[in-house]
C-alpha cells in the first residue's frame, strides 16, 4: 500500500519541506518587530517537522480515516504557516512587490503553496481508495 499515488503525492510533500529546511537559506527575521520572536532556525524547524508530519501520513495507510483526518490536520498548519509569511510580508517596511517577494524572500514562501496542492491531491487519492473498499464490501 505504500506504493499508493497518495504516497507519492506525501513524499513530495515531504522532500519538499525537507529540502527547504536543509538547504534553503532563511530569511533574516532580525529587523522585523513581529508579535513573537522568530529566527532562521525556528523555521527551519517547522519545516522539518512539517517533512516528518508527512512521513508519518504515508505509513498510516491501514487505517485511511485516521490518514485523512491527519492530511487536513497538514493543510491547516501550512494554512497557518503560510498565513505567518503573509503576515511578515505585510509589515516589512519598504516597498512591497510581487519582485520583492522572490528576491529578497526566496522562493521558501511558495512551498506552503505547493504542498497544500499535493496534500489535497493526496486526501482525494485516500478517499477514493476508502470508497473502492466501501464498494467492494458492499458486494459481499
Amino acid at each position: 500500500m505504500i506504493q499508493r499515488i497518495q504516497s507519492i503525492y506525501l513524499l513530495i510533500t515531504a522532500l519538499l519541506y525537507g529540502v527547504a529546511a536543509i538547504l534553503i537559506p532563511e530569511w533574516d527575521f532580525k529587523d522585523v518587530d513581529l508579535f513573537l520572536s522568530y529566527n532562521e532556525s525556528s523555521i527551519s524547524y517547522i519545516y522539518l517537522a512539517l517533512a516528518i508530519f508527512a512521513m508519518i501520513i504515508i505509513f498510516l495507510f491501514n487505517n485511511r480515516k485516521l490518514q485523512i483526518q491527519l492530511i487536513k490536520l497538514n493543510i491547516i498548519l501550512n494554512l497557518v504557516l503560510l498565513g505567518f509569511f503573509v503576515y511578515w510580508f505585510l509589515n516589512l517596511p519598504g516597498e512591497n512587490s510581487f519582485a520583492d517577494l522572490f528576491s529578497e524572500k526566496g522562493i521558501g514562501i511558495l512551498f506552503p503553496i505547493i504542498s497544500i496542492v499535493f496534500l489535497r491531491l493526496a486526501g482525494k487519492a485516500v478517499k477514493k481508495d476508502e470508497d473502492l473498499v466501501k464498494s467492494v464490501n458492499r458486494f459481499r
